[in-house]
């Protein structure tokens, strides 16, 4: 434990991440001060009066005199604020950190471009099958420290590349690159490998490293060590098994799981599987019970989910997918009967998308663009695209074109916040007008 007394602590962004800091110190005889760049910030009318706040930008007079700054994941720490303050010795870490440094049980730590959130659940609901108290939250959920209140026999935590850039005492029994594609390239000027260093800082310290035999930038700096476990499509420790028009789940030549049994489809989640059981089995897991929540789980809100079927049009909700490799993974094998009508728009963030391309040949498919980057969505195959300034719009012109077969799918490879409060909203959305227009 860390004797924080004494110190002068601030905190830059509230929210519920800012919260559970704020209780955090409070309840180590540290008030304390809280500053945010928004007027109004969420959680903002559950901050105690003896804290101190600053709204509406940052008070560098503040960071300077500080000995220790808790900074949000949203704020760069490369911003000339934070970097003025790193110039005279202030300590800056994160959340996670502090989190890391009074966690007593044994830690799985999952970040990746792509599947954390369905694979940081899956490990958490297989602790629970087992009977293990288990704590799950990080980029996910609950905040980090929310996760101190109980004491557990696991922890489980998705995180994100600017939560690793902050955190230097994680010693994960086991940890996970689950895969890197470009995403967030308006935070990493230097482009991808600034962009992967930051998710290797999850290896350091790690007992286990379950890597992905098919991303090579996934391993360790230094290659595949001793520590290593892996997963893959066809090869690795954990990988699939075809036989006779069948799936199985194969670990270390074994097969334990037809992905028949399972609610989650598609490869993406059938690999996301394989590393979710290779992590629970590092941390000592009983395979049956992990294997059993294989059967039981039924996927995340907004990723690749159905959310109406009428008249053999399926509508598929993947508002999740907020950068290219994630609309990549569900393209990826995808198999639809008819025509796949493709929503695709919002804020690339600075994003490459012309790798989509090949996913969007064939006959069979029609793109609809729209939000802040639809013009430049719709360039990859200009002849079958539609572009319009909202996505309501786009599902309009969809619903009288759908025919028996056909699949709508809302998997934007774009974050939200152009048009929408977040991926969720979003999705909400897609879902509310799919019931409405889908007839």
């Amino acid at each position: 434990m860390v004797d924080y007394r004494g110190k002068k602590v601030v905190i830059i962004g509230l929210g519920l991440t800012g919260l559970s800091c704020v209780d955090f110190f409070l309840a180590r005889g540290v008030t304390p001060r809280v500053m945010d760049t928004r007027i109004s910030p969420p959680g903002l009318d559950k901050l105690p009066e003896s804290v101190e706040r600053h709204l509406g930008d940052l008070n560098q007079d503040w960071l300077l005199a500080a000995d220790l700054i808790v900074a949000s994941p949203g704020v760069a720490l490369a911003s000339p604020s934070l970097s003025a303050a790193a110039d005279v010795g202030v300590e800056i870490v994160g959340d996670v950190e502090l989190f890391c440094r009074e966690a007593q049980a044994p830690i799985v730590a999952i970040t990746g471009s792509n599947g954390k959130s369905t694979v940081t659940t899956l490990v958490g609901e297989m602790a629970k099958a087992a009977g293990w108290v288990v704590g799950v939250g990080g980029n996910l959920g609950l905040p980090a420290l929310s996760l101190l209140r109980q004491e557990c026999q696991l922890y489980v935590l998705e995180l994100s590349s600017f939560q690793l850039e902050t955190t230097q005492s994680l010693r994960a029994t086991a940890a996970t690159i689950l895969n890197v594609t470009e995403d967030h390239m308006d935070r990493y000027p230097f482009g991808l490998q600034q962009y992967r260093a930051a998710k290797l800082r999850i290896y350091e310290n790690a007992s286990w490293c379950v890597v992905n035999a098919d991303d090579a930038l996934t391993m360790p700096v230094r290659g595949a060590d001793e520590r290593c476990i892996s997963f893959g499509v066809d090869v690795g420790d954990y990988h699939l098994n075809h036989q006779q028009g069948e799936i199985w789940l194969r670990a270390r030549g074994e097969k334990v799981l037809n992905t028949r049994e399972m609610k989650l489809t598609g490869r993406h989640n059938y690999t996301n599987a394989l590393a979710a059981l290779a992590l629970a089995d590092a941390v000592k897991l009983p395979r049956s019970s992990s294997l059993k929540a294989l059967t039981t789980f039924s996927g995340l809100e907004h990723r690749f989910q159905l959310v109406w079927e009428h008249h053999g049009v399926r509508w598929i909700n993947d508002s999740k997918a907020t950068n290219v490799g994630s609309t990549e993974a569900a393209l990826n094998g995808l198999h639809v009967e008819g025509t796949l009508h493709l929503l695709l728009g919002g804020d690339g963030k600075s994003a490459d998308f012309s790798t989509l391309a090949r996913y969007l040949q064939g006959e069979k498919v029609r793109l609809y663009c729209f939000g802040r980057d639809g013009a430049q969505l719709a360039a990859l195959r200009p002849e079958i695209a539609i572009l319009t300034e909202t996505m309501e719009q786009a599902m309009q012109i969809i619903a009288s074109h759908v025919e028996m077969g056909d699949m709508v799918l809302l998997s934007p490879a774009c974050a939200s916040l152009d048009q929408f409060r977040n991926f969720e909203e979003r999705g909400n959305e897609f879902a509310r007008l799919a019931k409405e227009l889908g007839g």
